[in-house]
């Protein structure tokens, strides 16, 4: 048997998505492994020290309100952000007329720099001349500081109504709070053109034959439209909990330098990172021993996420 020519043609295919992969990420992952074990600033290599950044790591209380703060965050933005997009996806997915018009209109922020977005949304979360405080007025609801407000959202709003709620049950602060709206608006769009797609891909066949048994819209969803959009939640729900995660760009924007928003309310993991890495420490290492910790967090929330595909209807 006439042995087969190796092809290089397909390796050459891939070898430019391959060296991007290799060079902005695996290399980099290994670097901060070993970084994270050396005295390493931005000028150069230091002491091995072990494990001393890690352990700086569990005594380290704006490490820990960082986390706390990303949690928060996710903990918010994942839930409405899916809850919402299913919402809009089911309203665009029964227009008739201009149904392109209103895709497009609902995508746009997906594709809008953050860096704009976060200059025009800090412009309506404004104190003396914003729209947020503008239409508060108009329902008889004295000004916000959103960005500048430490205080939690639940004390805020139990205060209002004259009950004292404990600091622990504060919630996520004001400004934290401000973050959050900008988040879910940002990814909006992506999540419902997703939902939209897993839901034009149910047959009409089976709302037919429910119509006919009598279900109801309600029956029909938690039925038919529930279970079979099961793939779609589940890609959404791992998608928007990693990238939630590595939020960065409209907190420094937003509520930036020098300290992450009022009293560090607002400071979450990745810009603490950034801040430790490239702030006035400049001290690399500790800045890798957090990404670490990030990377194991994301992994071992991935790992827990993968485990509900169980009950994916595929």
């Amino acid at each position: 048997m006439k042995k087969k020519k190796f092809d290089v043609g397909p390796y050459l295919y891939i070898m430019p998505a391959l060296i991007i992969i290799l060079v902005f990420r695996l290399v980099p992952i290994v670097l901060s492994f070993i970084v994270s074990f050396f005295q390493w600033s931005i000028t150069g290599v230091g002491n091995f020290i072990g494990l001393a950044n890690y352990s700086k790591l569990l005594h380290d209380p704006e490490f820990w309100q960082s986390l706390l703060n990303t949690f928060y965050l996710v903990i918010f933005v994942v839930p409405i952000s899916l809850v919402l997009s299913l919402i809009f996806a089911s309203l665009l997915n029964n227009i008739k007329a201009l149904k392109s018009f209103f895709r497009s209109i609902y995508f746009i922020p997906t594709i809008t720099s953050m860096v704009a977005i976060s200059i025009v949304w800090k412009i309506i979360f404004n104190q003396q001349t914003g729209l947020a405080n503008f239409l508060l007025g108009k329902i008889g609801i004295a000004p916000l500081g959103w960005l500048a407000e430490s205080r939690g959202i639940f004390t805020l709003l139990f205060n209002y109504f004259g009950i004292t709620l404990p600091a622990w049950l504060g919630g996520p602060s004001l400004a934290l709070f401000s973050i959050i709206i900008v988040t879910i608006w940002k990814g909006l769009g992506y999540n419902t053109i997703i939902y939209l797609a897993g839901l034009q891909n149910i047959p009409d066949v089976y709302y037919e034959a429910a119509d006919i048994d009598g279900a109801g819209k309600i029956t029909q969803f938690c039925r038919i439209t529930w279970p079979l959009i099961s793939p779609t939640t589940y890609y959404v729900l791992m998608m928007t909990t990693i990238v939630t995660f590595q939020v960065f760009s409209q907190i420094y924007l937003m509520t930036g330098p020098p300290i992450g928003g009022p009293l560090g309310t607002t400071k979450v993991i990745v810009y603490y990172l950034y801040d430790k890495g490239f702030g006035e420490s400049n001290d690399l290492s500790y800045a890798s021993a957090i990404a670490l910790v990030l990377f194991a967090i994301i992994l071992a929330l991935t790992l827990f996420q993968k485990k509900l595909e169980k009950k994916v209807h595929y």
